[in-house]
């Protein structure tokens, strides 16, 4: 419906808008990747990131996961955008996870087993390592803003630092029920970081934009941030605050859901302290609705989080002030914000893809749709993480929360050229997995 009425009215200047915005998306991205190889060797090696803006490095190769890849992405062109029209939404949702949890998995194989999958996690700046030294949980959590700070006998290694507690604890409650080691810590957060594209899919339908979620779950199955959907922590805190948004949109019409979508919003916020943006996600989903019965349940079920971890001993606005003082205690100190804070948003196109890019100024001109709602929502939310100077590279793995909310842009794309729109997104991100061995 919405496809007739757009062609009707002016479809040419649609389709020069979404070129428009591919092409601007493009030459930022490869500005981003060229002015480090051009920049002297001292400036680049400020950087942090071998192969900026992506932190990672510059290495060809294939894997045993490269067929698969290629196999899923030619199924998803060929046959996803007649099946997101077809299938009964139930059965939808669930060959859509399935071939998310898929495509990020042989994403991950073209590294290799160990490299690509289990390794991951149990680097010695990740949290795992910390795992094994937790013997207490309370004492964990009474200790831990005191442990943040670098140069100490004691300090937490860099993720665990740089994180609230709920981080950690989710780990060490893996370990605590048998769910040990690198390989079950990435398959836990490739399970719940894919599922966040069903959240988002259940949002839209929920805020009454079926049409619109059938039309972006194929872009959402084989969104390029599958590439650190596997294997990072940070794809797990994206499920989570994606249920919390989803819990919310359902509870426009049984505000006592809400409870559970504060809960979830407030376990976020003690996963990564920057989460605290996807307020600007909770009032899209508010205003789309036209309601704010929602808002007082969810308050109270954030609360319950918020005064269980203060109760335990842990004090967010401590933690996140000692967290800012490491920031700058490493190599953020010396990542130049002039460069980074347009690269970043080049890391982010790498996230989403140009067909992102491409539907992003046709959800923009659409300011009371709810789809463009949430679109806009999750483009304020990355600018002003960007503009915090807190975010200064790792973007397309910090950011993945707003990330999977951006790729419903692609709900604004004509379905005559899906197609060739769902190609591009799979060329690119088979061309990055395929060329930059990424850090995560």
């Amino acid at each position: 419906m919405h496809d007739v009425k757009e062609a009707a009215t002016a479809p040419r200047g649609r389709i020069r808008a979404e070129y428009l915005g591919a092409g601007i998306a493009a030459a930022l991205t490869l500005a981003a990747f060229l002015v480090p190889r051009i920049a002297s060797e001292q400036w680049r090696s400020k950087l942090y990131a071998g192969s900026a803006p992506i932190f990672g490095n510059w290495l060809p190769h294939v894997g045993w996961g490269s067929v698969p890849a290629v196999a899923i992405a030619l199924l998803v062109i060929g046959f996803g955008s007649a099946m997101a029209e077809s299938l009964p939404w139930r059965r939808l949702l669930a060959v859509s996870w399935l071939t998310a949890l898929a495509w990020a998995f042989a994403l991950a194989m073209i590294d290799g087993w160990q490299r690509g999958f289990v390794a991951r996690l149990t680097d010695g700046h990740e949290y795992l390592h910390e795992v094994p030294g937790v013997r207490e949980i309370p004492a964990m959590l009474r200790g831990f803003s005191g442990r943040i700070l670098d140069f100490q006998p004691d300090s937490w290694t860099t993720h665990v630092s740089g994180h609230p507690p709920g981080a950690l604890l989710f780990f060490v409650l893996l370990d605590r029920i048998g769910v040990r080691g690198g390989g079950w810590a990435g398959l836990s957060c490739l399970v719940i970081g894919s599922s966040a594209i069903v959240a988002v899919a259940v949002t839209l339908r929920a805020l009454g934009a079926e049409d619109r979620a059938r039309k972006a779950l194929p872009f959402l199955t084989i969104a390029p941030a599958a590439v650190w959907i596997a294997v990072s922590a940070d794809a797990m805190f994206a499920g989570v605050t994606a249920w919390a948004v989803a819990l919310l949109a359902v509870a426009i019409r049984r505000p006592w859901i809400a409870v559970g979508s504060g809960v979830l919003f407030g376990l976020g916020i003690y996963l990564s302290y920057g989460l605290v943006i996807m307020a600007v996600l909770a009032v899209a989903v508010l205003i789309a609705g036209r309601t704010t019965r929602p808002l007082l349940p969810a308050v109270l079920g954030a609360l319950i989080v918020v005064v269980a971890f203060t109760v335990a001993g842990f004090w967010w606005l401590d933690g996140y002030h000692l967290v800012v003082q490491r920031y700058y205690q490493g190599i953020a100190s010396e990542r130049p914000y002039a460069y980074w804070v347009w690269a970043n948003l080049a890391a982010t196109v790498c996230a989403v893809g140009l067909a992102t890019a491409g539907g992003l100024p046709s959800a923009l001109r659409r300011p009371f749709d709810a789809t463009a709602l949430l679109v806009t929502a999750a483009l304020c939310a990355i600018l002003v993480a960007d503009l915090s100077g807190l975010s200064k590279a790792e973007t397309e793995r910090i950011w993945l929360p707003f990330d999977l909310w951006l790729l419903a842009a692609t709900a604004f794309l004509p379905r005559s050229t899906a197609r060739a729109w769902l190609f591009l997104q799979a060329l690119g991100t088979l061309v990055l997995a395929h060329t930059i061995l990424t850090n995560w």
